[in-house]
This record gives structure tokens, C-alpha cells and sequence, in this order.
């Protein structure tokens, strides 16, 4: 049975590249939530009055990779520290949260929070950790952003590295074709 993982880490754009690539990740769509405007869109929750985070929307399937491996994911590729922000982006909506879907998420987020993001970063955690509310999927221009952009300056110099990075580190969490694409590349 599949399960849903949303998450707020930044430009959606980034989230949504990372975690395409893992192995049993069948789904990942950017969009809004946590505000509380309806049906919101990205000059509306850029403009900071709509109390969206842009987010991930995963669909997964827990018995290839669990909640826990995607939160370990998230907690590497993104800072958790910093309010509001995350690089250049600045702004309500790129701050790092975690909507969970079921209490079991919830009790595995807050674990994860305190065994493993703390073993990774140093400073203090500002991650919110709340139930999700209504998604709403982003334009379709966001959607497969990178998929479809690699050129772009905003590819090219901020999700790039944090590919580079990411594959290096989950190389055996990536889908075959993710592996090949990589070693073809290089």
C-alpha cells in the first residue's frame, strides 16, 4: 500500500529533483501547504500572505524505502537551521517542515528530528513538524522542473550541487536508471 511523505525544505524545484531519484519514490508533485489561503498560487505565496510553505508531495511505497530513509534524505539535503530560508531563497514559504500524514509519521519525525538531524548539523533545529492540511499542486510549470530545465541558471548552480551531493550519498537508494544516467555523465 503506498503512503504519502510531504515535505518543505526550500525551492520546491529542489525537493522534487532529489527525491524523483530514490528507489520506491513513484510520485513527487510540488505544491503548497500549510497557509491559510485557498487554493493558493506561487505570486501569492511568494509574497509571503498566504502562510504556504512550497513543498514536496511524495508517493512512496514503504516496503522499498520508509518514511524514516526519506526523512534521513531530507535532513541531508537541505539546512534544517536556518529560519526561513535556505542559500539566497528567503521567505516564509522555504522554510524546512515536515506535514505528516498519520501519527506514525509524526512519532518517527519527531525520532528523527532528535537522533538523526541533531548527529548531522550543529546548530539548533528550526524544522516544523505539523499535520498536513489541504496540498495544492503548484502550476504546471513547476511540476518536473529540473527534468525538464537542466539548464537553467537556477539548475545549474543551485540543484546541481545538491545532486552531486545527494547521489553520492543515497547511490544506493537510486533508481537504476538514476545510476546509469550518472555514470554515463561522467
Amino acid at each position: 500500500m503506498k503512503e504519502t511523505a510531504t515535505f518543505g525544505a526550500g525551492c520546491f524545484w529542489c525537493v522534487e529533483a532529489i527525491f524523483q531519484q530514490l528507489n520506491g519514490v513513484e510520485k513527487v508533485v510540488s505544491g503548497y501547504m500549510g497557509g491559510t489561503v485557498s487554493d493558493p498560487t506561487y505570486a501569492a505565496v511568494c509574497s509571503g500572505t498566504t502562510g504556504h510553505a512550497e513543498v514536496a508531495q511524495i508517493t512512496f511505497d514503504p516496503s522499498i524505502i520508509s518514511f524514516s530513509e526519506l526523512l534521513k534524505v531530507l535532513w541531508t539535503t537541505h539546512d534544517p537551521t536556518t529560519p526561513n530560508r535556505q542559500g539566497h531563497d528567503q521567505g516564509t514559504q522555504y522554510r524546512s517542515a515536515i506535514f505528516y500524514h498519520s501519527e506514525k509519521q509524526r512519532e518517527e519525525a519527531d525520532i528523527s528530528l532528535r537522533e538523526v538531524a541533531i548527529e548531522l548539523w550543529d546548530d539548533p533545529i528550526v524544522t516544523e513538524i505539523a499535520a498536513a492540511s489541504t496540498f495544492y499542486p503548484a502550476e504546471l510549470y513547476h511540476q518536473n522542473f529540473y527534468q525538464e530545465n537542466a539548464g537553467h541558471g537556477y539548475c545549474r548552480a543551485v540543484i546541481n550541487p545538491k545532486m552531486t551531493k545527494f547521489r553520492k550519498l543515497f547511490a544506493d537508494h537510486l533508481k537504476t536508471q538514476d545510476v546509469e544516467e550518472e555514470e554515463s555523465i561522467n
